[in-house]
């Protein structure tokens, strides 16, 4: 039995006032499983770490303070994935699990930015006038674009708009907030992944 999920995220910058933006981003985007942990009476707790390294840390040291936590891990993929979780963090990283299994482990694929071009609706009504949809990769699947071209393709739909050109930290989290999950689920598998494999995690063990 557990009595709380602590979801270890990469991102957020190195101080609390770039990190409390994304945690209340992240929040509102995993909603769904945060009302499930609140009906299965389970505490909530996504927590912003920085970079992945020190996401990856702070997950391994929850292994062992927070043994009767359910622990999950979350960042960035950074390349295609071919493979099982821990085997593509093993790969490109140089991470073996610390004992976790791949149910507790989530990658953002390639990167955070696909979940936010996977909804074109949330970006126009994030950035208003003169955002250009052009740039934007018609994809049906998101996973595919790779981690550089998300980027890119950001800044220039959003360089003439009154809010400027796409910034992770500036940016990213207001759009997180907004983004509908279906839409993001129904183009990003490993996003549909994270959903479905917490949520059968928190009905299984509480």
């Amino acid at each position: 039995m557990v009595g709380e999920v602590r979801i270890y995220i990469e991102g957020g910058g190195d101080g609390p006032d770039t990190k409390q933006p994304l945690r209340e981003g992240f929040s509102q985007f995993l909603s769904p499983l945060r009302d499930l942990a609140r009906r299965r009476r389970l505490d909530w707790n996504p927590i912003i770490c920085g970079g992945r390294q020190a996401a990856f840390d702070a997950f391994k040291t929850a292994l062992k303070s927070h043994p009767n936590a359910l622990n999950v891990l979350l960042v960035d993929a950074e390349a295609p994935v071919t493979r099982t979780p821990w085997q593509h963090l093993e790969e490109g990283d140089g991470w073996q699990s610390p004992g976790a299994s791949d149910d507790q482990c989530h990658l953002m694929v390639q990167a955070m930015e696909a979940w936010l071009i996977a909804d074109v609706d949330a970006l126009k009504r994030y950035y208003g006038q003169k955002f250009n949809a052009n740039p934007i990769p018609k994809i049906h699947d998101v996973e595919t674009v790779p981690k550089d071209t998300l980027s890119s393709a950001l800044k220039d739909a959003t360089r003439q708009t009154q809010k400027g050109e796409y910034h992770k930290i500036r940016h990213g989290p207001a759009i997180l907030a907004r983004l509908d999950v279906t839409k993001v689920r129904k183009r990003a598998q490993h996003c549909d992944r994270l959903f479905t494999k917490l949520g059968q995690l928190m009905t299984e063990n509480t």
